[in-house]
């Protein structure tokens, strides 16, 4: 699934931090590409930094790869990458290759209809749908719903900042913010303690 594009046109993204620190990648030209920028991957990353290594990783709306490769870049354990669209998946692929990097897979399918089925737990989850779109909330009940996040699992999320706080589980906490220009980053733990006490109410 594409995203709805800031800078627009073919171009890179670049590897911040972790084994491939430096490397650059090329990003398709792909109208609504709009790969997370540096300043953004560089607080979200600072944020994981103590929970990134082992984790079992989705990114949901791959895109450029930019959150996944650098989440395998600092070793998270593996990393599946979910795109829409047939060549931006095939240029992830690529990216996989020429890095080396075993670890990640990409499906080259809809993300809502994947998320539909049984999932397996996984530890971090990236988000970061196309702008107005209506995707985000769909995306984060099918995740919550299916088995797709293990029960501490850290969640990051991208929206549009006009849009407001997104409507989230109740086993879902708010644990780091940041807004810069018309985008909202926000990453959210899950607690299934929180959601089970719930349900015994």
């Amino acid at each position: 699934m594409q995203k709805k594009s800031r800078s627009g046109g073919a171009g890179q993204i670049r590897i911040i931090g972790g084994l491939w620190r430096g490397r650059k990648l090329p990003v398709p030209d792909s109208a609504g590409l709009r790969p997370t920028t540096d300043r953004v991957r560089e607080t979200l990353f600072n944020w994981l930094a103590p929970d990134i290594q082992g984790a079992r990783c989705l990114d949901c709306f791959a895109g450029s790869g930019a959150l996944g490769l650098e989440a395998l870049s600092r070793h998270a354990a593996s990393v599946t990458l979910i795109e829409l669209e047939r060549p931006v998946a095939q240029l992830l692929e690529k990216n996989l290759a020429t890095l080396g990097a075993t670890a990640g897979r990409v499906l080259n399918t809809n993300t809502l209809q994947w998320l539909a089925q049984q999932g397996e737990p996984h530890d971090l989850v990236f988000i970061d749908p196309p702008f107005r779109k209506g995707l985000l909330e769909q995306t984060l009940t099918l995740l919550e719903n299916n088995g797709w996040l293990a029960a501490d699992a850290l969640i990051y999320v991208e929206s549009e900042v006009e849009n407001g706080l997104p409507t989230v589980p109740v086993s879902w906490h708010l644990h780091r913010e940041k807004i810069a220009g018309q985008v909202a980053s926000r990453l959210y733990i899950r607690h299934a303690a929180a959601k089970e006490q719930n349900h015994a109410d």
